[in-house]
């Protein structure tokens, strides 16, 4: 859905039939699904939401590009009597401050949007969270409800290959195998996802396994500044495999959909993390909750999964086009507020020469 017809559709009063047609089309077919046993409920409307009145500050973490802003435009336009003060940066510098900040007796943010659950592991290990109504956290999928912070999206470990070169029969699916076959890797350890991904992977393995993987992988692995580099060397054929979330190999398949790229997935281990952005309040009163629940809504997950690839994780929403149904994925158990000190990941990279 392109920027100004998503405004248009969450700014407006109307029903169902004001939306861009094929937009109509998912939330209809979405509202025929079935929740996951162990969830109570599907994602709600925005028809269905008190109207935003005050005002509030969000700190917001970079990312999406501008994805996550017009979302917030849309939120305005819908609510002309919010006024919605945004300060944006670096994920973990924002979270660093909202620490900083309260340590100084001070507390200028009253929701935090984390691209990372990390940082928000941060904050929530601070004490500084409010406790969120069962009634929005019970939206979420199984496994993603917390009762001080609510996951928004989530993204996907995967392994994209080249299809002229492999099949995906001969990814191995444990992570943990790659380092020592025969692949080529493309990989871009300076990402902040990536290094999420390997705290998950000393959390789970321990310190010596996982260091004894980078070694492995860095003899026959090459760097890139990013996971959309990974991606596209992985397509261009530069490299037999790499690591990346999900969706900048959807991104680039929605534009060339010939791409000679696709997506494998390990099973049961840090290969096939789900990590989530993620929001929470700071503030009491019902605007910082109120406020929460529109990014929860069908209309602003639909926009996210349409648009940004990202999975999800309220009930009732489709998924990307082009990821498989998630129970047919075996993602690791983790709470993925542990995920937010990389002190000892960032360390660990460093000694064996990764970084």
């Amino acid at each position: 859905m392109q920027r100004r017809s998503f405004i248009q559709a969450l700014a407006a009063a109307g029903a169902l039939g004001s939306l861009p047609l094929a937009v109509s089309r998912s939330l209809a077919d979405d509202s025929t699904q079935s929740s996951t046993p162990g969830d109570h409920g599907n994602a709600i409307s925005v028809e269905q939401l008190p109207p935003l009145e005050g005002d509030i500050t969000l700190y917001l973490g970079r990312g999406e590009g501008g994805l996550y802003e017009n979302v917030l435009d849309a939120i305005r336009k819908r609510n002309p009597k919010l006024n919605l003060q945004v300060r944006r940066g670096a994920t973990a510098a924002l979270a660093n401050s909202i620490v900083a900040e309260a340590k100084a007796g001070v507390r200028r943010a009253d929701v935090f949007w984390a691209v990372d659950s990390g940082a928000i592991g941060l904050v929530s290990d601070a004490g500084l969270t409010r406790a969120l109504p069962a009634d929005l956290t019970s939206q979420l999928k199984t496994g993603f409800q917390y009762p001080d912070w609510t996951p928004v999206t989530g993204r996907i470990r995967t392994l994209p290959y080249n299809t002229d070169r492999l099949t995906a029969d001969q990814i191995p699916d444990s992570v943990m195998a790659l380092a020592d076959s025969d692949l080529s890797i493309g990989w871009a350890p300076a990402y902040a996802s990536f290094q999420s991904f390997v705290t998950a992977m000393r959390l789970q393995e321990g310190e010596k396994a996982t260091a004894d993987w980078l070694k492995g992988v860095n003899e026959h692995a090459t760097k890139y500044a990013g996971e959309l580099g990974v991606v596209m060397a992985v397509e261009r054929g530069e490299v037999d495999v790499g690591f990346a979330n999900h969706y900048y190999t959807l991104r680039l398949k929605s534009g060339k959909p010939d791409a000679k790229v696709d997506l494998a997935f390990t099973r049961n281990d840090a290969g096939c993390l789900v990590n989530a952005s993620g929001i929470l309040a700071l503030s009491e009163g019902d605007l910082p909750v109120n406020f929460i629940r529109y990014l929860l809504t069908k209309e602003v997950q639909s926009y996210l999964a349409t648009e940004a690839y990202e999975i999800p994780l309220v009930n009732g929403v489709k998924l990307p086009e082009g990821l498989p149904a998630l129970n047919t994925i075996s993602p690791p158990k983790v709470d993925l507020t542990q995920l937010a000190d990389l002190r000892p990941t960032l360390k660990l990279m460093r000694s064996v020469g990764v970084l």
